[in-house]
């Protein structure tokens, strides 16, 4: 694996980013992985991102994470979700370009937030055919559309989350149609602290089996 610093343009702003390929001969598959709520001390070096970006370069799938507007070198402020929505599209038309990404196999991933603010996009983009949800904060953020959605879909939770309980979590995966895999992770809370390497082993399984 080689890992990158790259930059790329959102709108008039500049967001600064990472991108892991994997060894050998491309094109690859490729993964968008947007980090936690940025007001929360969220960024692109999260363990959980870097984990999960670490095990897609493994499974030979290349993964863009990024800052997302105002956090660490990525130009702008917070924008209360709207002009994050714009990040991930703008992310995802960056790694499209990239000579190495076979850009008929795109994936989207989202931790808490980062899930939050990328999920709409992943629905509305033809670009996109799977999505990762890794603890997203059901009660925070109206995930109804996802009830429509039938793109393959990976949800994973700890069953100590702090901001949805397991029966909240539960019933909203048993709510939504197929294609879908729901996880729980015994014992995790929401910063999944100690369990970061085989929540990103399981992202990865799913999107080496979604973008074959």
């Amino acid at each position: 694996m080689r890992e990158i610093e790259v930059s790329f343009p959102s709108g008039r702003l500049t967001l600064e980013g990472r991108l892991a390929l994997p060894d050998g001969q491309g094109p690859f598959p490729a993964v968008v992985v947007c980090h936690p709520h940025p007001l929360h001390g969220g960024n692109m070096h999260s363990s959980v991102v870097r984990d999960i970006c670490e095990a897609l370069a493994q499974a030979s799938i290349a993964a863009l994470r990024f800052n997302f507007r105002g956090v660490g070198r990525s130009q702008g402020t917070h924008d209360m979700g709207r002009g994050e929505r714009r990040d991930v599209a703008a992310a995802v038309d960056s790694i499209c370009r990239w000579p190495e990404v076979d850009s008929s196999r795109v994936g989207l991933a989202g931790y808490s937030a980062g899930a939050a603010y990328s999920f709409l996009f992943g629905i509305r983009d033809e670009r996109i055919k799977a999505m990762a949800l890794v603890a997203p904060p059901l009660p925070r953020f109206d995930f109804t559309p996802l009830k429509e959605c039938l793109k393959p879909r990976f949800f994973i939770c700890g069953d100590r989350d702090q901001f949805v309980t397991e029966e909240q979590y539960l019933q909203f995966c048993r709510a939504l149609p197929e294609p879908k895999e729901c996880h729980t992770v015994e014992g995790a809370d929401h910063f999944l602290m100690g369990r970061e390497g085989e929540v990103a082993e399981k992202v990865a399984a799913f999107f080496a089996r979604r973008l074959k």
